[in-house]
């Protein structure tokens, strides 16, 4: 894994295997997010991560903090800072952001994100008007669950890194007519333009051949 330096000290990511072996811990739903979730969906590897991100519903962040009880967890309940997150403590709707070591001298291992829910609904933290199913946000895979490609690139189309670049251009090609669908819709709400939305239509060069074909009929 690279070492990244940030302000808050060193990133050695742990392995993706470790990170999903501790969380099977967790009784609670959780699943793989960022890079690493578009990766599995490509089925291959196309890049090299700095992170790993796990998510979980912001109702169930006790378990978790239980759950990582010894580790040295911190969560940026002010931008651009991060605190100790004390066992037991709930952290106010800002915080959404955790990072994860094994000892204050250490680096930072992996990131944790709170998603929000209302009863068996998921909601889009930035915007709350997107919602979809909790039951259609995930996805199984090598006894685990992975967040669904369209949602997570809803979450990286806000920066438009190089990374993020990428795993659009990966995953692109793998969407479904619902699946491009879904996050063309999601984009017009909280960006009105977006420079993926026209890669994303029916008519696009990407587009699966039976969406193209269905267009021109």
């Amino acid at each position: 894994m690279m070492r990244i330096e940030t302000p808050w000290g060193p990133w050695e990511a742990a392995p993706l295997g470790e990170v999903v072996a501790l969380m099977r811990g967790l009784a609670a739903p959780w699943w793989v997010a960022g890079g690493y979730a578009i990766e599995l969906a490509v089925g291959h590897a196309y890049r090299e991560h700095g992170d790993v991100d796990i998510a979980l519903l912001r109702r169930d962040q006790l378990a978790v903090r239980r759950l990582l009880d010894g580790w040295d967890v911190h969560a940026a309940v002010v931008p651009q800072t991060l605190r100790p997150w004390a066992l037991g403590e709930v952290l106010p709707e800002q915080a959404h952001d955790i990072w994860i070591r094994e000892h204050p001298d250490g680096p930072w291992r992996f990131q944790l994100m709170l998603d929000e829910a209302d009863e068996q609904e998921w909601i889009f933290r930035r915007d709350p008007r997107i919602r979809r199913p909790l039951a259609g946000l995930t996805v199984e895979q090598d006894g685990f669950r992975r967040i669904v490609p369209e949602v997570q690139l809803l979450y990286k189309s806000r920066g438009l890194r190089p990374k993020d670049e990428a795993d659009f251009e990966a995953v692109l090609p793998l969407l479904s007519e619902g699946e491009r669908r879904w996050l063309d819709e999601a984009l017009e709400t909280e960006h009105t333009t977006h420079p993926w939305r026209e890669r994303l239509a029916p008519d696009a060069p990407d587009a699966p051949d039976d969406v193209r074909r269905r267009e021109i009929a």
